[in-house]
């Protein structure tokens, strides 16, 4: 760098220039409040990088948005033991839902009993199993017409050919 870079880049004091009628203007601490206030900032801005470390160190450890929700209420530990159970139950290829279930049911009761904060979750899964409950109840009247129509057609099928003397 230059040294004329230099010194434009340092903090400088203006002084009258006798052949100037420009004021100079001078940067300076007014009260003991900005002052109190500037040392604050540093602080905030460490506490800012410390949450965005703490922020990368959950996203490349793969921690889902799903899962720092879950362990940020009431019911980390269950969450965190069925976590466990799944993972396990899925390296070994097993069935979740059974393996699982114990804990799930852990789960289940530490939200109810924190529903407050588990509120969304719970009403994602009550819409959820109504609307496979529906869906089953529709199966299920679909399978009875279908079976009530095909008993009517064989059963029209063996009058028909029993009239017809066959």
């Amino acid at each position: 760098m230059s040294s004329s870079s230099s010194s434009s880049e340092s903090p400088q004091t203006h002084e009258p220039n006798p052949q100037s009628n420009t004021v100079p203007q001078i940067k300076t601490l007014k009260t003991e409040n900005n002052l109190e206030t500037q040392e604050q900032i540093p602080q905030k801005d460490t506490l800012l990088e410390e949450k965005e470390e703490k922020k990368d160190e959950d996203e490349e450890e793969g921690e889902c948005g799903f899962c720092l929700y879950m362990k940020a209420g009431g019911c980390k530990d269950p969450f965190t033991e069925w976590e466990k159970c799944v993972e396990e139950g899925e390296k070994n290829k097993e069935d979740i839902a059974e393996k699982c279930f114990e804990v799930t049911s852990a789960l289940q009761k530490c939200m109810e009993a924190h529903s407050d904060y588990y509120a969304p979750i719970l009403q994602v899964e009550k819409d959820i199993e109504a609307k496979v409950i529906k869906e089953r109840e529709k199966e299920l009247t679909d399978n009875k017409e279908s079976v009530s129509m095909e008993t009517g057609s064989v059963e029209g099928s063996n009058s028909f050919d029993q009239k017809e003397g066959l």
